[in-house]
């Protein structure tokens, strides 16, 4: 029963007992305070239970019926939400011909929708490029499942930025305090302006290879293709058994340095395979996530 409706039934019931209009007022408003029914509304209900009214519940109102709320006008709106997204309650609701209320209302409770922003992600992908994804994500998986040794077998490199230092998070500038003791203050920090090109390069074991870009050096394909000169010569002497057995293969991304023409034709000449890296897919470079500054979430990060 809700609040009026339960009012009602004290006000029938100050009546049943033998109250008059006005003492059954003062006490609906001694009873529910601010939320009572006005004086005017109480005597009226007093009114019509003194002629013989027995039901509390409002009196059946036939009006006009709702026009708006058809199944072809909740079809109208899905198929013009559906035809564009973007579209706001009021544009929808003057093509239609309907009120703002109904619409809204109709795409709320009948539809079940609700306007959201997008979520910003790094980059859109084609249909080609997301069926290219799988294609590569299914193809690794089988190789790993059919032989198991293929995964220490890759080398995976990538260039990240190296900071003089790293400013401090809030966790770790967290601290213990009483109920009484001063909040703790620092001052605001930025990154270092001292920073520097790390090349990386490391397979399942540890660390193969990794070199500082020169100051004001572009990761081109000229200086790209030398790195993979030094790389050689470090699998050589520090994995001496893929090298002879030509079992190791070289994982990177699609920076236009590694997919650059002189870059495929060094590593085809050297007999070099190459992993597939499907476009804009960081979930399968390890780099993106491996160098991080919370060297104490990340404990695994190599120490160079």
């Amino acid at each position: 029963m809700d609040n009026i409706s339960e009012q009602r039934a004290c006000i029938k019931f100050c009546f049943k007992i033998g109250k008059n209009a006005t003492e059954c007022f003062e006490l609906i408003k001694l009873a529910f305070g601010d939320i009572a029914l006005s004086r005017c509304v109480t005597f009226d209900w007093f009114k019509r239970f003194k002629e013989g009214r027995i039901s509390i519940e409002d009196d059946h109102r036939p009006g006009r019926p709702s026009t708006s709320k058809t199944n072809d006008i909740i079809s109208l709106v899905r198929d013009k939400i559906r035809s564009d997204r973007r579209l706001t309650v009021r544009e929808v609701a003057n093509e239609i011909g309907i009120s703002i209320g109904t619409c809204h209302s109709i795409l709320s409770d009948e539809l079940g929708m609700k306007r959201v922003s997008a979520k910003l992600v790094p980059k859109l992908l084609t249909e080609e490029q997301m069926e290219h994804r799988i294609e590569v994500c299914l193809d690794l998986k089988n190789r790993v499942s059919n032989d198991p040794s293929f995964i220490k077998s890759i080398i995976t490199g990538d260039e990240t930025w190296v900071y003089g230092y790293d400013p401090e998070t809030k966790v770790q500038s967290s601290q213990w305090k009483t109920a009484n003791s001063p909040r703790p203050k620092k001052c605001r920090q930025v990154r270092s302006n001292i920073k520097a090109m790390l090349i990386v390069f490391f397979d399942f074991f540890g660390l193969v290879h990794y070199e500082f870009a020169p100051t004001g050096q572009t990761i081109n394909q000229v200086f790209y293709k030398q790195v993979l000169e030094r790389l050689r010569e470090k699998v050589r002497r520090k994995r001496p058994e893929a090298w002879k057995s030509k079992s190791w293969f070289l994982h990177h991304d699609n920076a236009p340095a590694h997919s650059a023409l002189s870059a495929r034709e060094f590593l085809t000449s050297k007999n070099i395979p190459v992993v597939p890296h499907p476009p804009y897919s960081p979930d399968l470079a390890p780099c993106d996530f491996f160098f991080v500054s919370e060297t104490e979430k990340y404990p695994q990060r190599p120490q160079i």
